[in-house]
């Protein structure tokens, strides 16, 4: 894949997830209406019956199934029948084992609140009976999650990215579709006057709010089976297991497995200190996760596509036994999306609080403010969380999940030891972002190690270049964040604290903190921004007629 091919990769799949965040954020705003922020019991049981299936769909795609398949496919690739024969083994053996997950993961539903529970005090008999409720529905989503995994990554390894990428938008429709007629039917949320108590939920309730969440992911992998027909792909269970090279496949399974899992066991100290924040009264779990969505965001525009591209490069490279190549595109891809995460914490620093009220429109002011704080909190990270995710690939791309193993054990560590601490030792309207800041620590942690190993491993990794660029970055920053806390402050002071304000605070000093940015980066010659825009600049009318 050439260096232009990576890069229109790049932004087909930077669009698609631009519009599925954008209906994630529609989503998630009609659901914090619908259920509440603070002290929000029904949204606690919701959001941790939901966490489950989501938990163990990253386990098994962020990990599991993302290491294993792309380099494998791309090894197979080279058989005389063109890797066919492992490819269905393959797929059959995966689809098999998530199946197995989605039905032992259902059968341990009733399980769920007492683990993921607050560490300080307790739910009643009727919270604790609806979030069960509400496991029992979302459960079914671990296999449909999977599905949606394993044909992405065929995709994925084919060259075929779009698809994976746009998928989730049709879910994110299915969910806000039920979440209006949720609103229609119980109204939304009010502290004082309808506050969604757990023992006023029906079963038709229950199954509106939660079903609709599960056919959203039912959709989104049902729509990967047309670019696959259209590709000719064509998938033939077969349950042999004995010579087609299983065995390297298995044992990086294995490390990748072992890693998914830790870090999914030391998570329930992080989720039981953020049910304590929302029991004490203070931001809960709900606040959380709206947080971690924000945080997501850039990482997800830029990050994931670019790095979703680069795997299957960098699994080639590995491939034909030439590192050189892998440490070139790790300088590319620590360079491309060290742009646009520097930019995010910036902006998030600079006019958060007004993100924050503006998307989460009918939340009340100290609901978004929370949401803006732990969100900053996680942000602090996002840098070092960018390199790691490039990093882990750059080890699978080797078959090597034995060291991010390794390396994920002080990372989860740091994370528990502070989501720990935050939940015994911080006021419950301070957790969250203790919690956040404890996040930001434990990413730079295995940042570090990573980028320690793979300098041994591939010979350096231009760091002296990468090193330019991010002080170059960091301090084109600086003045952007300058300009966008003066804009608010001026816009809050003159227009007063409004949620009209606070949009028009946002458009004004968020185009001024990407202005003054992208400025500050001419200045200081930044050439890895016209890499990123090129792409896109070639898709206007103007630059088509210049080019014809």
């Amino acid at each position: 894949m050439s260096d232009s091919s990576l890069m229109r990769s790049t932004s087909v799949m930077a669009a698609g997830t631009f519009v599925s965040r954008i209906l994630g954020f529609v989503r998630t705003s009609l659901l914090t209406g619908l259920l509440g922020v603070s002290g929000a019991l029904a949204a606690d049981t919701f959001i941790t019956a939901n966490t489950v299936p989501n938990q163990i769909y990253n386990l098994i795609a962020s990990g599991l199934l993302n290491a294993v398949l792309v380099p494998q496919i791309v090894r197979a690739a080279k058989d005389p029948d063109g890797g066919q024969a492992f490819l269905d083994r393959l797929l059959t053996v995966s689809l098999l084992g998530i199946a197995a997950v989605t039905v032992v993961a259902t059968l341990l539903a009733p399980a769920v609140p007492l683990v993921l529970r607050p560490s300080e005090g307790s739910w009643d008999a009727a919270t604790v009976a609806l979030c069960i409720a509400f496991a029992y529905w979302c459960m079914p989503q671990i296999f449909f999650y999977g599905v949606y995994t394993v044909l992405g990554q065929v995709l994925n390894a084919r060259g075929r990215f779009g698809a994976y990428m746009w998928a989730p938008v049709a879910n994110n429709v299915v969910a806000i579709v039920g979440l209006v007629a949720m609103f229609v039917w119980i109204g939304g949320f009010d502290r004082f006057t309808n506050p969604h108590p757990p023992a006023s939920w029906t079963p038709g309730q229950i199954a509106g709010l939660a079903g609709t969440a599960t056919l959203g992911v039912v959709v989104q992998a049902l729509v990967l089976f047309w670019p696959l027909w259209r590709m000719g792909f064509r998938y033939r269970p077969r349950f042999g297991l004995r010579g087609v090279g299983l065995a390297s496949a298995g044992k990086v399974a294995g490390w990748t497995f072992a890693a998914a899992v830790m870090g999914q066991l030391f998570f329930i100290v992080t989720v039981r200190a953020v049910l304590t924040a929302g029991a004490g009264g203070g931001p809960g779990q709900n606040s959380y996760s709206n947080a971690f969505l924000l945080f997501m965001l850039p990482h997800s525009l830029v990050t994931v596509s670019l790095v979703t591209a680069l795997f299957t490069r960098m699994s080639e490279s590995a491939v034909s036994g030439r590192p050189d190549l892998v440490r070139r595109d790790l300088s590319v891809g620590l360079r491309l999306t060290g742009v646009a995460s520097v930019l995010a914490v910036a902006a998030m620093v600079a006019v958060g609080p007004e993100l924050t009220a503006t998307l989460f429109i009918t939340n009340a002011p100290p609901d978004t403010r929370a949401i803006a704080a732990a969100a900053t909190a996680m942000m602090l990270g996002l840098v070092p969380f960018s390199a790691q995710y490039l990093f882990q690939r750059a080890f699978y791309a080797f078959a090597d999940a034995r060291t991010p193993f390794l390396i994920q054990v002080p990372v989860v560590l740091t994370i528990a030891a502070t989501s720990f601490a935050a939940g015994h030792l911080l006021d419950p309207q301070h957790i969250v972002v203790g919690v956040g800041l404890g996040m930001a620590l434990g990413y730079l942690v295995g940042a570090v190690l990573s980028a320690v190993a793979l300098h041994r491993r591939l010979g350096g990794l231009d760091g002296r270049r990468v090193l330019r660029t991010y002080v170059r970055l960091a301090a084109a920053a600086v003045p952007a964040v300058l300009v966008g806390r003066l804009i608010a402050w001026g816009g809050h002071a003159w227009l007063g604290q409004t949620k009209a304000s606070s949009a028009l605070v946002l458009v004004v000093g968020g185009l001024a903190v990407l202005a003054v940015y992208l400025g500050a980066c001419r200045v200081l010659r930044v050439t890895e921004i016209g890499e990123l825009a090129e792409p896109l600049l070639k898709r206007l009318p103007g630059r088509r007629a210049a080019r014809g």
